[in-house]
């Protein structure tokens, strides 16, 4: 029983040279398919996309050079690095005293009332000795100054303490 040939080549080692070939681009069309996956898994966050960079790829060889030009060019786990090591030269710097202009990013110190490069507000003198305030306190620790507008009123007594103090006896001093 003869073996049908393909593209109805009769020679047998011509024959199994095509089989060979054809063989050949459905391993690679797979691997590329394998390949589109798995860097989309490592470059894209969303599964959904990821699915659809995929789904992209079955179609032979042109879904995957495709996805090769609209990729995000970074693994993921680069951006998380990088995100990384930016927070902790933040935390470096601001361990220093260099803080950041919260409006230009430009370089600040800890005393400075205003930014020296976009001239913005950054913290209120203290009227009695002019040193900065953090907006969060309640008296100048410099001074000890109250702030106006700021300084909490005293705190009043709870009601239950008063009411415990005028049912107490009153005590007399010996001798009186």
């Amino acid at each position: 029983m003869p073996v049908e040939a393909v593209f109805g080549i009769d020679s047998s080692g011509l024959d199994t040279a095509v089989k060979l070939l054809i063989l050949f681009l459905v391993v690679i069309y797979i691997a590329l398919i394998y390949y589109t996956y798995a860097d989309a898994r490592r470059r894209i966050e969303d599964p959904m996309l990821v699915a659809c960079a995929t789904a992209a790829a079955l179609f032979p060889f042109v879904g995957t050079i495709v996805y090769m030009i609209v990729r995000p060019p970074e693994y993921l786990d680069d951006v998380r690095e990088r995100e990384l090591e930016m927070q902790a030269a933040e935390a470096r710097l601001h361990g220093a005293g260099y803080l950041l202009c919260p409006h230009c990013d430009h370089e600040v110190k800890d005393e400075f009332l205003r930014c020296p490069h976009c001239l913005r507000k950054l913290k209120d003198p203290c009227t009695t000795c002019a040193k900065p305030l953090d907006p969060a306190w309640k008296i100048c620790p410099y001074c000890e100054a109250e702030i106006p507008g700021v300084t909490p009123q005293p705190r009043r007594r709870r009601r239950r303490q008063t009411e415990d103090l005028e049912q107490q006896p009153a005590i007399s001093e010996p001798g009186s």
